[in-house]
């Protein structure tokens, strides 16, 4: 976490298929600690740390340091949940804020988890109409929840075609997906064959662009009874 908002470490990372909070890759982390479900928990604990080495330069009194500190860092949970709040708007095409927001995508979020719906293929699936992909298609909760949405996109002053491109611009069509990695990876180091990773780099290279090369890759790994793991190298 850097200031500047860049990724710095992606050794232990990897992207998350099927939704669940608790999706966790790093081999060394046994406790969950940062799961998918604890990340702004964590970003507000880094933000922490970065207050206490600030200390000094807050106030000559420590107590009165501390005090500043604390009172900005009370203000992240409220930023946090209003830009977690308006990126998951966009992905779902909606403009403006309802009261009845937040529960209608905690609820979408409740079914992806409980039927182990693809994170990223669902949005798409959204997003393109094709509502009968998602893995929780066909139950009378993704129905109920579908009507809801409907109604939520009918009662705002914008097009469904502007909802469509609000949408196109917030769901990627194509992620690296940890298989895809490894296959490119494979090919390097086994057969030294780099076109596999210039492809998909190619594919990533405009993940928003929705081509027809780009939905080769948005296939889900082989079925596998191990979960993913990723090693730091430390």
């Amino acid at each position: 976490m850097t200031l500047s908002g860049e990724t710095i470490d992606y050794g232990p990372c990897a992207f998350m298929d099927a939704y669940d909070p608790a999706t966790v890759f790093s081999s060394i982390d046994s406790g969950g600690r940062y799961a998918y479900g604890n990340q702004p928990y964590i970003g507000a604990w880094n933000l922490a740390r970065l207050a206490e080495s600030l200390l000094p330069l807050l106030h000559e009194d420590t107590e009165a340091a501390v005090k500043l500190a604390e009172n900005e860092l009370a203000s992240f949970d409220d930023y946090f949940q209003a830009a977690w709040l308006q990126g998951m708007r966009g992905k779902l095409g909606l403009f403006g804020e309802q009261p009845d927001d937040e529960a209608l995508i905690q609820r979408l979020l409740e079914l992806m988890q409980l039927h182990q719906a693809d994170f990223t293929n669902t949005f798409l699936a959204l997003t393109f109409g094709r509502l009968e992909e998602p893995a929780m298609a066909g139950t009378p909760e993704w129905a109920s929840w579908l009507e809801q949405w409907k109604t939520r996109l009918s009662a705002q002053e914008q097009s469904r075609e502007a909802s469509r491109q609000l949408m196109l611009s917030s769901n990627p069509a194509v992620i690296p997906r940890n298989h895809r990695v490894e296959e490119a990876l494979e090919a390097a180091v086994e057969r030294d064959d780099y076109t596999v990773m210039h492809r998909l780099l190619s594919v990533l290279s405009a993940p928003y662009a929705h081509t027809g090369e780009q939905a080769e890759y948005t296939g889900l790994p082989p079925a596998c009874d191990r979960p993913y793991r990723t090693f730091c190298g430390t």
